[in-house]
């Protein structure tokens, strides 16, 4: 019996289906959950096929319209290894042109899969061939660069096998991705927010908070604190524009209800890949009972650090492993970073077990840092020469900023929000320090990129300044010399934590560890903060730079790097 493409592809989710559910299914049926693509590998490349459609799928205890790879949701892992090329051949059948992206990865210019930027995209009914040497190993992940489709499950893990040993063992390996869905229409979200963006923001302070405040700090200082915030027009409790109050939180595809489990022996190391592939959350990571070991950040091997709990913003990933001395379930709690809501699997010994879940924390609530009104001369030795071109002014930004930060703060030993005054071990950038040794370059000139936004308008721009002009907009391209090192001073002038992704290059963490500074895809900016990275420019082309908050990116949080010779 001869099959053609497709028929292969249909075949294969559904002996998964089959597999996992022990139950039959119809051929064409959708799969959910964790599955494999199938490849090809011969001596010098790993080759996938990849059918991309768009239909309404169960999800929970509701239906909604999602993108399906293979047919299933979210998209299938995809594993690669390093030395060889790899060959990804990808069908569009859906009705619109989509486009995907493989985060963090180092590939040619026209691989990167940004239309707009880099190419046009994946037209509907038409396919397209990614093909780049894989030069790099560890933990990434892929996902859409068109419109809002990334709220839609159009997203998926990917695994970079390593030429030579990693410097740390492991028995068991697993994806842990998390993501965040919303029965809506993603453009009627972004309208909602527009509109009015405390739309879905359910967790404003109450007259028994005020209370609160002035039993801890007296009246005088929460009456201040108080002012300040009317001032801004802002809410301290607005810690992200899209709560639970729409979305529910997945792992794998799969919701805390449908609980999926990771399997352990005794004893065994467990590798648990985290990838936080969600559109607008981020998600504050423990797993109550055991230390989890950071072992890899944004797919790159740092020294080990013991932890109990981390944050990983949007686009991030962290490598932790664990070692359950019991036979007992453990759950993995992935709680939202304003509390609004959470996910959760389990690490069982067997399968039909769980372990409790966590007690609730309350909603979180900015304090003064978030203003830069706090700081310590610990952070400041941390972050180095750190230290802005010039200071800005209101002209500058005009009404695309609500506030500007006349003290921008280090804050790169700080965990953020919802994490004052805990007694356990919370990951933080300060931690963070490479295996491997990096040249050393001295920069040659610095660019600052000013954060801003102004919540009730929904308008989010990056702002950047290299000493001789500043620029905002979306075709106004930063420049950089081909191998011309670069440093990147970002600050944060809004309320919300940013999550900044360069494509193409990597950027050198500068956090007080010399020539181990950590290389990162994605870093997170809090509320107020100054943050600085280098850039060794070694890719020509054209390459996005923006937040990785979908609605922010869609709003205006988007631009260019140019590397030109």
């Amino acid at each position: 019996m001869r099959l053609n493409r497709r028929d292969l592809l249909k075949l294969s989710a559904s002996s998964f289906a089959l597999g996992l559910l022990g139950k039959p299914v119809p051929l064409f049926a959708a799969s959910r959950g964790f599955h494999i693509a199938d490849r090809k590998e011969t001596d010098t490349t790993v080759e996938y096929e990849i059918v991309i459609k768009k239909e309404r799928i169960p999800i929970g205890d509701k239906k909604g319209t999602a993108f399906l790879f293979n047919d299933n949701f979210p998209a299938p892992l995809i594993r690669l290894k390093e030395g060889k090329q790899a060959v990804i051949k990808v069908f569009n059948e859906t009705d619109e042109s989509t486009s995907i992206h493989w985060h963090g990865l180092i590939l040619p210019n026209d691989m990167d899969g940004v239309p707009g930027v880099t190419y046009r995209g994946i037209l509907p009914k038409s396919s397209f061939v990614y093909s780049f040497p894989v030069i790099q190993s560890g933990t990434y992940w892929y996902h859409s660069h068109t419109g809002l489709q990334e709220q839609q499950g159009h997203y998926g893990p990917l695994i970079i096998d390593p030429k030579d040993p990693e410097p740390f063992e492991y028995d068991r390996d697993y994806v842990v991705q998390l993501s965040d869905w919303t029965y809506e229409d993603p453009d009627e979200v972004l309208l909602h927010l527009k509109k009015w963006d405390g739309y879905y923001n359910y967790q404003k302070r109450t007259v028994f908070d005020l209370y609160e405040d002035i039993k801890e700090k007296g009246f005088q200082n929460t009456l201040r604190e108080r002012l300040m915030w009317a001032k801004m027009r802002m809410n301290p409790r607005d810690i992200s524009d899209i709560t639970a109050s729409t979305f529910i939180y997945l792992i794998n595809g799969l919701t805390k209800e449908e609980n999926p489990t990771f399997i352990f022996k005794k004893g065994e190391r467990v590798r648990l890949r985290f990838i936080n592939a969600a559109a607008s959350t981020y998600f504050d990571v423990r797993i109550p009972g055991l230390k989890m070991r950071v072992v890899q950040a944004d797919g790159q091997s740092i020294e080990p650090v013991d932890i109990d709990e981390f944050r990983i913003a949007i686009a991030e990933t962290y490598d932790v492993i664990v070692q359950p001395e019991e036979n007992i379930p453990y759950t993995i709690f992935a709680e939202t970073m304003d509390r609004s809501g959470y996910t959760r699997a389990t690490l069982s010994p067997d399968r039909g077990l769980q372990a409790p879940i966590p007690k609730r924390r309350p909603p979180s609530t900015r304090g003064m840092k978030a203003m830069g009104m706090s700081h310590s001369m610990k952070s400041k030795g941390l972050c180095g020469e750190c230290e802005l071109i010039s200071d800005p002014t209101r002209e500058i930004f005009g009404a695309d900023a609500a506030m500007i930060q006349k003290s921008p703060i280090c804050r790169i030993d700080d965990p953020g929000v919802g994490f004052e005054g805990v007694d356990h071990k919370v990951l933080t950038y300060a931690d963070l320090r490479s295996i491997e040794p990096f040249e050393r370059r001295k920069p040659t000139r610095q660019i600052d990129i000013h954060l801003v936004g102004n919540m009730e308008r929904y308008i989010w721009k990056m702002y950047s300044y290299d000493g001789k002009r500043w620029s905002s907009e979306f075709h106004q391209l930063i420049k950089a010399r081909y191998n011309e090192r670069i440093r990147i001073v970002f600050i944060n002038h809004t309320m919300m934590d940013h999550p900044i992704h360069l494509h193409g290059m990597w950027m050198y963490l500068q956090n007080n560890s010399g020539e181990y500074s950590p290389r990162k895809h994605t870093v997170n900016i809090k509320p107020a903060e100054k943050l600085c990275v280098e850039i060794d420019n070694d890719a020509l082309g054209n390459w996005a730079f923006h937040c990785h908050i979908m609605y922010h990116m869609h709003t205006g949080m988007f631009r260019v790097l140019q590397v030109c010779k």
